[in-house]
């Protein structure tokens, strides 16, 4: 079976489970993890931020730093097609009282102009706006990649207004990748960033989530009332040490076969495949009589299984766990799926 439904479906190599198994571990609720906070310094480090606190899961590390840059009450701008829109089960009204602005976009790529064009003015009538949140890369827009130029032209219109910026980094690593420059570069200005180590990187689990110093215990605090914190944490935090250092040079291999995978495709008329910019390949049905929710599980018995994606659209995400030589499989049993 080639499973390209997510890049969730990375497996820990023999080299990352040895680090796990020989991990220096700690009590992370009360003394301190040592390897866990290894890893919160080498992310901070490497996103150009302060600090960092490690999370069991990414929804929980975005919800925290959507904590730290709102208040009960206010609105939160936001691309609409998000994944905290849709995939986070309403937590920001649910846990935080704050209101979603969602901002409509034709490819997922929220602008400084779209922020400011969402600013309400100041009224004793409509509810007050906190904070600006930005996906990069944007899943449901096919893995798109917002311009660094664009991210720090969104820090500025929101500064002007006096907003935090919150991240949603869980591919960021594959948005720097895609445009060639450093993590640090993709972040700057914001307020909290999220990443993750379980999308691509092979880690069974994790994120981290990066702010200003003194937001640490604050974070600490909220991670704790999510039930979050976790005892000798070391041993999953030394997956993400090992893959910052042994998986991520990689991941580019991943955009390549994300293209390699377009490519093959666009040569069936039963497709149209929009160019990939990092690792997520989008795949339009265009037969009237073939529809995802059918397709899928017919591609799934051929072995090759994708992820519906709307009424006639599958999603393929490219991971380290394919090869280009299944990558090259996989467009052969689409097609003949598909004839």
């Amino acid at each position: 079976m080639i499973d390209l439904r997510s890049d969730t479906l990375t497996r820990p190599t023999a080299g990352m489970r040895r680090a796990m198994a020989e991990a220096e571990v700690g009590d992370d609720v009360l003394d301190g993890d040592p390897t866990t906070r290894r890893l919160e310094e080498a992310t901070a480090a490497l996103l150009g931020m302060e600090d960092a606190l490690f999370f069991p899961s990414g929804t929980q590390a975005n919800q925290t730093g959507i904590a730290l840059c709102t208040t009960p009450g206010t609105e939160l701008i936001v691309e609409a097609n998000a994944h905290m829109v849709h995939y986070e089960m309403a937590a920001v009204a649910a846990l935080w009282g704050v209101q979603l602005r969602t901002v409509t976009t034709p490819d997922g790529l929220l602008s400084a102009d779209l922020v400011r064009q969402a600013l309400r003015p100041a009224s004793p009538h409509v509810p007050r706006i906190s904070a600006v949140a930005v996906e990069n890369t944007h899943n449901t827009a096919g893995g798109r990649v917002l311009p660094p130029a664009e991210m720090t032209a969104i820090v500025a219109a929101a500064r002007e207004a006096g907003l935090h910026v919150h991240l949603d980094g869980a591919r960021l690593w594959n948005a720097a990748a895609a445009l060639g420059v450093s993590p640090a570069r993709v972040v700057l200005g914001v307020t909290t960033v999220m990443v993750s180590f379980s999308k691509g990187l092979g880690c069974p689990v994790g994120s981290c989530l990066a702010f200003a110093r003194e937001r640490r215990a604050a974070a600490w605090e909220i991670r704790k009332r999510l039930g979050g914190g976790m005892r000798q944490s070391g041993v999953l935090a030394a997956a993400g040490l090992y893959a910052l250092e042994h998986h991520l040079p990689d991941i580019a291999r991943d955009h390549a076969h994300a293209r390699l995978l377009a490519d093959r495709l666009s040569r069936s008329s039963a497709v149209t495949v929009a160019a990939p910019e990092t690792n997520i390949v989008m795949i339009d049905l265009t037969r009237e009589d073939d529809t995802a929710a059918a397709v899928a599980p017919q591609l799934a018995a051929a072995g090759v299984r994708v992820s519906p994606w709307g009424p006639r659209r599958l999603r393929a995400v490219t991971h380290r766990d394919v090869s280009a030589e299944e990558i090259e499989r996989a467009a052969e049993i689409v097609g003949t799926v598909l004839g």
